[in-house]
């Protein structure tokens, strides 16, 4: 319409004009999405669904720009159409602009004045194509350098107002001290925390009866063990900050309990597949080697102890716990009538009750139900040693019971309180969690321990590494080898459309500066690089990509003889100069669509704030690459006329 041209064919020769490069840019978005669908783990589960909706949007949004768009400008453009001919027919007549075409015409021409400033500065850098292409290069590559700064995190942390301490009381503590234990340590919590922010805390001490542990992360193994799980109000102080301070003020409290803390909330529970703790260093090895693999693993958890940002870390088994041996004198049983079965059972039934001998039900005919019936000798009752010698020994028939410490020795001494296998074999499970440090990082130093003591082991045992990081390392490498085939999709999709090989090669200038945005924009903001942050680069990949197509293709129509056969140099400058206002359209559509998820305002904000942080940085930066960089390596690269437009360069 600026040209003269009237509405409709206006209409048809701007839709003609870009149905191809927009055709092309949105293949290009949509085809780096393509490698998530085939991501495996907890990050294609979380993402898929992403990848998925962005690809089937920009498939619709493409359809209804080709037929609904063109329709509505001709009917809502006509009013300005027939103003445009009055003007230059001559009949002018005075304009009452409203407020909203006051502001419409204030922006036109303070757009109009950047445009002019920009070709400006263009041009200088298309006559400076040395100095703008080092500077550009030299910038991409010192961004590299941030990298070991920035950090990596499987998924950001979600402050989900909940804490989860596991305490541990000297092995062999009865559960009634356990619990005295436990309401001191509840109480010096309720003197950090505020009660106005308290909800609950709740105390799980010992090990439960008819619950499958296997079907939870609970590390509790016995009477000394247990939890306290806090939950907060809303709204509260930070639950890290809390954490924190409990960890470096409960040790000095309490030096004789051990704290560590366990995944509260779901999130973090799901991201470590069921693990107590982000980090797992297993050791695993033939019984004949438990107790150097034991050995090997205490002296790991103390070398990771100090490690920055490795906290909690233990050792789960527990090996020292008090026991009382009971050997049995068979001889002397047999002369009475007794085997050492016999003397077993009496003493399990005293001690754990009928129920793990003989099962015995009662049903009640009036509602039908069967109750358990367990005959168990009162706690209170084998209070001593003394007790446990005058437990009575007998069998059905047996005219008087038997003592037991008649029948059998007594003498204390040690025994592990849990027994755990890992492939049916042994292991030891050095458990370490993550603060004030990224999880990349402190496992990368976990690594370097675990060689140093790899060597002192058998050949038949091993140290393997479980938990969120195994997960972190395969979902990077994937997540990497799919940003690196969608950039080549991209590519060789550019390839067929463009026919030339060294088009689409100018195309992806702009994607180092994607790149570089991204670890700014991190860095700055003190995030890690995660699965979002790693979503988000391929998001701004995309539409970095769908810009600089926009540029070429109207840089090589400007070659053309019927578009005048401009030299390299002006068509990037005419290019430039066209394409600058859809650029800062689509740019800006996306970096203030990204604003509020990058803020990681409401509750689990934080999850998705990397993706909208990694989309704002990498995005501002290509597009800079983009009106620049872009435009001036195609005035490098193409400065011999085309022989036959549309066909150099085949491929």
């Amino acid at each position: 319409m600026e040209l003269g041209k009237p509405l409709r064919r206006a209409i048809l020769d701007g839709a003609a004009e870009v149905a191809t490069p927009a055709f092309v840019a949105t293949l290009s978005i949509c085809i780096v999405f393509v490698p998530i669908l085939f991501l495996g783990g907890v990050g294609g589960a979380l993402f898929a669904p992403l990848a998925m909706s962005v690809v089937f949007a920009m498939l619709a949004s493409y359809f209804l720009s080709r037929t609904l768009v063109p329709t509505m400008v001709l009917y809502l453009l006509a009013p300005e159409a027939r103003a445009r001919e009055s003007r230059e027919a001559g009949h002018d007549a005075p304009e009452r602009r409203s407020l909203f075409g006051r502001i419409s015409d204030a922006f036109e021409a303070g757009f109009r004045t950047l445009a002019a400033r920009y070709e400006g500065v263009l041009d200088w850098a298309l006559a400076h194509t040395r100095t703008v292409i080092a500077v550009f290069l030299a910038f991409a590559a010192v961004s590299l350098f941030l990298y070991p700064f920035v950090g990596r995190d499987f998924f950001p942390t979600v402050d989900a107002g909940q804490l989860r301490l596991h305490v541990r009381t000297p092995s062999g503590t009865r559960i009634e001290e356990t619990e005295r234990y436990f309401q001191q340590v509840e109480d010096y919590i309720r003197q950090v925390i505020p009660v106005r922010e308290l909800a609950a805390i709740i105390d799980n001490i010992g090990v439960p009866n008819s619950i499958n542990l296997a079907l939870s992360d609970s590390v509790t193994v016995g009477t000394a063990d247990g939890e306290i799980l806090v939950s907060l109000n809303t709204p509260h102080g930070p639950t890290a900050a809390y954490l924190k301070r409990l960890r470096d003020e409960l040790p000095r409290q309490f030096p004789d309990l051990e704290f560590f803390a366990q995944p509260a909330d779901i999130v973090s529970q799901i991201l470590n597949f069921g693990l107590p703790a982000p980090i797992d260093i297993q050791v695993t090895g033939p019984l004949a080697d438990s107790e150097k693999n034991y050995e090997v693993a205490t002296q790991i958890a103390a070398e990771l102890r100090g490690v920055p940002g490795a906290v909690d870390v233990h050792v789960q088994q527990i090996l020292d716990a008090p026991r009382i041996m009971i050997d049995t004198d068979r001889a002397l049983a047999q002369q009475v009538g007794l085997t050492q079965r016999d003397v077993a059972n009496s003493l399990l039934i005293s001690l754990t009750g009928s129920g793990a001998t003989t099962t015995n039900f009662w049903l009640n005919y009036k509602n039908g139900v069967s109750y358990q019936v367990v005959v168990q000798t009162p706690q209170h009752r084998v209070a001593s040693l003394d007790a446990l010698h005058r437990t009575p020994v007998a069998i059905a028939g047996q005219a008087a019971p038997q003592l037991l410490g008649n029948l059998a020795d007594f003498h204390r001494t040690v025994t592990p309180l849990s027994l755990n296998h890992y492939n049916v074999q042994p292991v030891f499970d050095v458990y370490a969690g993550v603060q004030g440090r990224d999880l990349g990082s402190v496992a990368s130093e976990a690594s370097r321990i675990i060689a140093k003591f790899q060597t002192q082991l058998s050949k038949a045992s091993s140290i393997v590494v479980r938990g969120q990081v195994l997960s972190m390392n395969q979902s990077f490498l994937a997540l990497a080898l799919g940003i690196a085939f969608a950039v080549l999709f991209v590519y060789f999709l550019m390839v067929v459309n463009f026919q030339s090989w060294l088009d689409p090669l100018i195309i992806l200038m702009a994607l180092p500066g994607a790149l570089a945005g991204i670890l700014w924009a991190l860095f700055v903001t003190g995030t890690t690089i995660s699965v979002p942050a790693l979503m988000g680069c391929i998001m701004a990949i995309g539409v970095a990509t769908s810009n600089s197509i926009l540029m070429i293709t109207f840089a090589n129509e400007q070659r053309h003889p019927e578009f005048g056969a401009h030299e390299a140099r002006e068509a990037a400058l005419l290019a430039g100069r066209t394409r600058l206002r859809p650029v800062l359209m689509t740019a800006l559509a996306m970096l203030i669509g990204m604003l509020p998820m990058s803020l990681g305002l409401g509750e689990g904000g934080e999850q998705n704030a990397p993706l909208g942080r990694a989309v704002i940085g990498g995005l501002m930066v290509a597009t800079f690459y983009t009106l620049f960089f872009v435009p001036v390596t195609y005035s490098v690269l193409r400065r011999k006329p085309p022989e036959d437009f549309g066909a150099e360069e085949a491929p």
